[in-house]
């Protein structure tokens, strides 16, 4: 299924799934109480279905088997009601670097850029790279690191992305990830994959110039993520019985309608089973929090050193799942 947060003019948010190849929206809970003649509260939000575990999954899968050709109010046009994040408020977020390539890239432009700015570009440039300044540390290739995103800054699809106003340098990050169904502790990376619940895309927007002035700090992006709408997930929950291999998607990121990078999830050197054994290490894991996968290869501005202008439209595209689309306005 394709579960969705989704709000109609006047109504709340609900949960819903996408159906009819995304062209319609099936209220979940309107439509087992036409089926049924009553409501079902592991239906009435995205996060009490992952809350609910195999029984909730199984009540949504029976009520958009049975209910929905029976249910024709429950059935909404896509146009007609605006999707939020399929989570809008997750429990917990963490993001990963998963991706060798794109820190390789992403440090090289770092490089340049900060060349750039001395008197003697190519002399700067190569006592960096003597000295290993701005290189992919050693820690990424001892275990997957991650930071918390801020989980009261999350956007769904064609909702608009802010400009922060300290910001002159805005970039997007083609990630995508997963949401957790069942909860863990210590949990071993053989069993780590029966904790997904299911899988999204992920936009990790960055204030590029803050990022770089808050990260020799040592404690993180900070304000280089933090910021109002800064975290776009959607435009969907594929679950995971839907997705068996989540290794072999094409990853594309598109701006204004041009392609501007993209690659395949085959590429991360950790994987969301690493991810999950390293994060539960002596802490318990609840249904509904997000993992990010880090930004795929080619998958950024920085990479290219090529930025957002204000009025850009942004699509990240993400075989099996969808397209998540905002506008940047300043």
């Amino acid at each position: 299924m394709k579960l969705v947060t989704f709000a109609a003019q006047g109504r709340s948010p609900r949960a819903g799934v996408l159906i009819q190849g995304g062209r319609r929206v099936l209220d979940l809970q309107a439509a087992h109480r036409a089926r049924w003649k009553k409501t079902a509260r592991a239906l009435s939000s995205v996060l009490a279905i992952a809350e609910g575990g195999a029984n909730a999954l199984d009540r949504a899968n029976e009520t958009l088997k049975r209910a929905a050709s029976r249910s024709p109010g429950a059935v909404i046009p896509r146009k007609g009601v605006r999707l939020l994040a399929p989570i809008p408020n997750p429990p917990q977020m963490r993001d990963f670097l998963c991706f060798e390539k794109h820190l390789l890239q992403a440090f090289q432009a770092a490089r340049k850029l900060r060349a750039s700015q001395s008197p003697d570009p190519g002399a700067a440039l190569r006592e960096m790279e003597a000295k290993g300044i701005l290189a992919v540390p050693q820690t990424w290739y001892e275990r997957p690191i991650f930071y918390h995103p801020n989980r009261l800054n999350v956007i769904g699809t064609e909702q608009d992305v802010l400009w922060p106003a300290y910001c002159q340098t805005l970039d997007f990050e083609l990630e995508f990830g997963f949401f957790i169904g069942r909860p863990g502790k210590d949990i071993p990376k053989e069993k780590a994959r029966e904790h997904i619940f299911g899988y999204t895309i992920f936009n990790d927007i960055s204030a590029r110039d803050e990022q770089t002035k808050e990260m020799p700090g040592q404690l993180g992006p900070g304000k280089g993520k933090d910021f109002d709408t800064g975290n776009v997930l959607g435009p969907c929950l594929v679950t995971a019985d839907e997705m068996p291999d989540p290794y072999r998607l094409d990853m594309e990121v598109r701006v204004n309608g041009e392609r501007w990078g993209g690659g395949n999830s085959g590429e991360m050197r950790w994987r969301f089973e690493d991810c999950i054994a390293h994060a539960s290490r002596s802490e318990t894991l609840y249904p509904g929090e997000f993992f990010g996968s880090g930004t795929v290869g080619s998958g950024c501005g920085l990479e290219q050193l090529r930025f957002l202008k204000p009025g850009d439209v942004v699509e990240l595209e993400v075989e099996g799942i969808g397209v998540l689309r905002n506008r940047v306005v300043r």
